[in-house]
Order: structure tokens, then sequence, then C-alpha cells
């Protein structure tokens, strides 16, 4: 990684915001996103005792994504005509691999939950990764494609490929590096895992236009 471009980064974004994300120009955009009415959402939503009811999970699960500014628009729509016809075998097939990707075997409920979605044309990281990070927002990330390529490119991290379909190994590696990356920055750039990779996309665009 390279270390004095992160510093650039940091540099760069403070000089635009001072105040970071209590800056004035960023205060509707941080409104806006609202991670933790999502979070608040999700953890009651995603509590193991409402796995029972398969229904009530696909439900919770499309209202998560719906509710996020982070999903586009396009995939929102086609993932609620999916789940408008699946059937209940389905819905169990996907109640039991969200259950294990949040609650149980974390690699095969995440490889589980990308198979599921793949046989729709679905499996996308936005939609995999939004839930685990709602329900651990400083733990988890969410994976949005354009800015973790660009994470990857400009701080010319080594032996990271991404690749359009989700992958629990590409998801593992990508994290240890974020956080490695989180304890050389300000903590206040990092309360928040998402806003953490928001300030690097940003950051990276004030740099490149320069």
């Amino acid at each position: 990684m390279n270390i004095e471009k992160l510093k650039d980064l940091e540099a760069e974004f403070f000089d635009t915001y001072p105040n970071g994300f209590d800056d004035e120009k960023l205060v509707k955009l941080m409104k806006k996103f609202s991670p933790e009415k999502l979070e608040t959402f999700a953890k009651e939503s995603f509590a193991k005792e409402n796995f029972s009811d398969p229904h009530f999970i696909v439900e919770a699960y499309f209202k998560t994504i719906q509710k996020s500014f982070m999903v586009s628009l396009f995939d929102k729509l086609k993932l609620r005509d999916i789940f408008k016809e699946l059937t209940s075998y389905e819905k169990d097939m996907f109640s039991i691999e969200l259950y294990e990707l949040l609650h149980g075997n974390k690699k095969n409920g995440f490889e589980g939950l990308v198979e599921f979605l793949a046989e729709f044309r679905m499996a996308k990281w936005t939609l995999v990764t939004l839930v685990p990070y709602c329900m651990n927002r400083q733990r988890e990330y969410f994976v949005k494609p354009t800015t973790t390529k660009d994470i990857i490119k400009y701080l010319e991290i080594p032996d990271l490929i991404y690749k359009p379909r989700p992958s629990y190994e590409f998801y593992k590696a990508y994290s240890k590096v974020l956080n490695s990356t989180k304890s050389k920055v300000d903590k206040q750039l990092s309360y928040d895992n998402a806003a953490f990779t928001g300030f690097l996309r940003m950051s990276i665009l004030i740099c490149n236009e320069q």
C-alpha cells in the first residue's frame, strides 16, 4: 500500500472539509445516509428468533435494501420483482443462507447467498454486503464496485484483484486491508466503515481532479 498517497488523501479531505463529517458541506449528505436508522432496523429485523419466519426475513431484507441510498434504483426494482415470485422453498433457502452469514458460518453463508442470488443474475457486491454492514458498521464493510476499484488502484494495493462476482476470499482480504488503512488515519474518519470508504472515494476524486 502507498502510505504517502493515503496521507495525501487524508490531508485533501480535511482541506476540503475542515470539520470532517461534521462539516456543513457534508451534513446534508450524512443525514441522507442515516446509517443509525438502518442499523436499528437491521438489528431488530434479523435477530436470531426472527429466522423462524422466512417470509418475514425476505421482506426485511428487501426493506433494508430499499431504505439504503447506496444501492442503485435499478437493482432495487429488479430485486423487488424477483422476490415477488419466490416460492416458499426459495424463501426458506434464502433465509438459511442469510442466517449463516449473520449468525452462523460466515463463509458458508456468504457463498450460499451469492449462489442463491446468482440464480437470478443478481449476485452483486452491494446486495451481499449491505445487511452485514448494517448489523455491524464498525466491523463489516459495504462493498461498492466503483469505490473498491478506485481504492485498490489509487493506494496501489498489491495482490488484491477485484472481480464483479462476490467472493468471501476477496471480502476477507479487502477487509483486512481496510482495517489496516483505518489505523493509519485520523480516528474521526473511521467511526463507520461505509463513511471510511466514502472518505477514501471522495478524496480520490478530489486528488484526481487536481
